[in-house]
């Protein structure tokens, strides 16, 4: 449960136009749509598809990180990293099966012939979508363990794009048509309340002080 009384504690330190901001941004975040990459070698396009998630309004990534264990790039971030939650695995078999426990459909992004097209992707199940490396695309794991595949359109000789170009487009396209929809894809009030104190705290310089002092004058 949040602490209503903490939480209000660290949003009267803030601006208004901050806690209005933070409430604009929340009401077009969603957990509908998840993203996972799986092995990036080069961390900046892990960088860089954590901060489209963070434009478009997606809120979990999930990063696999089995053989290459690098570290996100805060500087091509560029601060995304404070609104996204990154969820962190050290296997495929873990982060699979985590997320098809929490509802989500397996869906492999890739540019075979036969897979949907984006256009064409149903968009009222909760879906995971799973991006590869720059070098191999997704595992043989992830492709067997896939509910779906898609791709996106392309009508010229090249036959793949970046990772991270990939990601922009497919989360554009899918969130824009999430926000047009019926579909009930908003955060939940008690998601909302999590992350208003967990954007609090990112806010606020010198929290750990400021924590000490709210919990020495409001002893449990």
């Amino acid at each position: 449960m949040i602490d209503l009384d903490y939480l209000a504690f660290l949003e009267n330190i803030l601006t208004d136009n901050r806690k209005e901001r933070f409430l604009n941004v929340l009401g077009n975040r969603t957990k509908h749509f998840t993203i996972a990459v799986e092995d990036v070698f080069q961390m900046h396009n892990t960088s860089a598809v954590m901060r489209s998630c963070e434009v478009f309004g997606i809120q979990e990534l999930n990063v696999i990180e089995q053989r290459y264990g690098k570290k996100i790039d805060k500087e091509i971030a560029m601060g995304a990293q404070k609104w996204v939650d990154i969820n962190q695995y050290d296997s495929i078999t873990k982060c699979v099966s985590t997320l098809k426990e929490q509802g989500y459909q397996i869906i492999a992004t890739t540019p075979h012939e036969n897979d949907c097209l984006l256009e064409d992707f149903d968009i009222t199940k909760p879906s995971a979508l799973f991006f590869g490396t720059e070098r191999d695309g997704l595992s043989e794991e992830i492709m067997e363990n896939a509910d779906g595949f898609l791709k996106i359109p392309m009508v010229g000789f090249t036959e793949s794009l970046n990772i991270s170009v990939s990601a922009a487009i497919i989360i554009q396209n899918l969130t824009n048509r999430l926000r047009n929809s019926d579909i009930k894809w908003q955060l939940s009030e008690e998601e909302i309340l999590e992350k208003r104190l967990s954007w609090a705290r990112n806010s606020i310089k010198d929290i750990k002080r400021i924590e000490a002092r709210y919990y020495e004058e409001n002893p449990r």
